[in-house]
């Protein structure tokens, strides 16, 4: 509801003047800043302007609208003219009347909160307001009633000559203000230009910088991944050669040896195939990272994978405290994915699983995740009861030559090279690799891929009604 304040005819120059004054003084009771006080002054006098100018006349209305969540003065300008021609061109800013009549509007319409305006050939209105200041509370009754009155003590007619001139010395401060205001704006907006551009010249001389050292790193990193593939072949030849020279001992081709010789060259011969281990490792980490690991994906059955994996593990036992299981691979779906780097991944988490048990047993088994055609995936899982990872240590096994001390690291010998490895063949094959595990209690690695490797139709091979799923 709007409560009325005063009320204002436009009749002569002197009262778009005192339309003004009123609009200020009622602005400061109201608690409005000095600044939006000669917005809000500045809004009515234009408008109560054009009303004199172009309507010879009409009338100003001030009131309190607490109709609203804030409470807002609210000023109504109407006439009874001809109305405004050309509304739509006026209020978009693109019509200008030879007496700035549609600068007077458009400037208001941005000086105030809200701002309205009916108009036809019977006459305009104009209805604007000001929301009151956040920190302002509301205006009581016996308040309201005070400015009322002190405005209403002195009529807006009342020394109209020297009201004109006070006015325009008022316009006058207020203007020297609003342009000192700019000025001050206008100096922050350029210190801050220029620190914004001191800013840009960091960032794009530590871009450039960024840009440099990724690209050393990269050389550097083409580098190593050309070492170790250089290297790795360099040192297959030796080591194949110690192998076979090592096998032409054992076998008493160049005559008998005794017991220490025969130990001793057990111990070459173990040591050559540790390093080959480690070679194959490198190699295969050069080959990926250098993108030029091809996968050949086919269809298998996951019975004959283990059953591959039981006759190339079960050798590796050499205590009878353990024992491994291989669980049942009934009701498993046919697996279309590349077979070597899937049993190149299971072989070495059973392998550390053999290596880091002492008592118990390793399960091996799989076992499918939901999902429907090419979103079912599959997880295979190495189980043991050996001595367990610490989780902080999670994540360090996976990193390349990541290793965690422990009690068997004297006995057990490694390079942290398998289960990076595995991480990597694992995303190649569209899956990952995880871990669960405690201390003293054991680990379960986990494998999880797609059922069906994605690849294109052109590369996936044929298949027979028998071997498909």
């Amino acid at each position: 509801m709007n409560k009325p304040l005063l009320r204002i005819r436009l009749e002569t120059a002197q009262d778009v003047v005192a339309a003004r004054r009123r609009a200020r003084e009622l602005a400061a009771g109201l608690g409005f800043s000095p600044l939006d006080q000669t917005r809000i002054a500045s809004a009515v006098s234009e408008i109560a302007r054009n009303a004199f100018e172009y309507a010879d006349g009409g009338e100003v209305t001030f009131a309190l609208d607490d109709e609203r969540p804030r409470e807002a003065l609210a000023v109504q300008v109407s006439d009874h003219g001809p109305g405004v021609r050309e509304l739509e061109a006026v209020l978009d800013g693109t019509y200008r009347s030879p007496g700035g009549m549609g600068l007077g509007i458009t400037g208001s319409r941005r000086l105030m909160d809200r701002f309205a305006i009916r108009s036809s050939a019977s006459g305009t209105t104009v209805t604007m307001a000001r929301d009151l200041p956040h920190e302002r509370g509301a205006v009581c009754g016996t308040e309201l009633e005070r400015i009322v009155r002190e405005l209403s003590a002195r009529s807006p007619q009342e020394g109209a000559h020297g009201d004109s001139l006070e006015e325009l010395q008022q316009q006058n401060r207020e203007l020297v203000t609003a342009l000192d205001e700019l000025r001050e704006r206008q100096e922050e907006l350029s210190r801050l230009t220029q620190e914004l551009e001191a800013t840009n010249r960091g960032v794009v001389a530590l871009y450039a910088e960024l840009d440099e050292r990724a690209e050393e790193l990269r050389r550097a990193d083409m580098m190593k991944t050309r070492f170790l593939s250089n290297m790795s072949h360099e040192l297959r030849t030796p080591l194949s050669s110690i192998r076979a020279l090592a096998n032409l001992l054992l076998n008493r081709l160049d005559g008998d040896l005794s017991v220490e010789q025969e130990r001793q060259v057990r111990l070459i011969l173990s040591s050559a195939e540790t390093l080959g281990e480690t070679v194959n490792d490198l190699l295969d980490l050069a080959k990926i990272e250098a993108g030029k690991t091809e996968v050949v994906p086919a269809w298998f059955d996951p019975a004959d994978l283990f059953a591959a994996l039981r006759t190339m593990l079960m050798p590796l036992l050499d205590t009878p405290h353990v024992t491994l299981e291989f669980v049942s691979t009934a009701g498993l779906p046919q697996l279309y994915t590349d077979e070597p780097k899937l049993t190149q991944i299971l072989r070495n988490f059973v392998s550390n699983a053999i290596k880091y048990t002492e008592h118990g047993q390793i399960r091996v088994g799989a076992q499918c995740m939901p999902g429907d055609g090419d979103d079912a995936r599959i997880t295979f899982f190495v189980a043991d009861t050996g001595i367990g990872i610490a989780p902080e240590h999670h994540q360090i096994i996976f990193e390349e030559f990541g290793q965690v001390q422990n009690r068997l690291q004297q006995r057990v010998k490694g390079t942290g090279l398998g289960l990076p490895l595995c991480r990597k063949l694992a995303a190649l094959l569209g899956g990952e690799v995880g871990v669960e595990s405690e201390p003293g209690v054991g680990s379960t690695f986990r494998l999880n891929l797609p059922v069906r490797l994605a690849t294109s139709v052109e590369d996936e091979p044929e298949t027979s009604g028998d071997t498909a799923p």
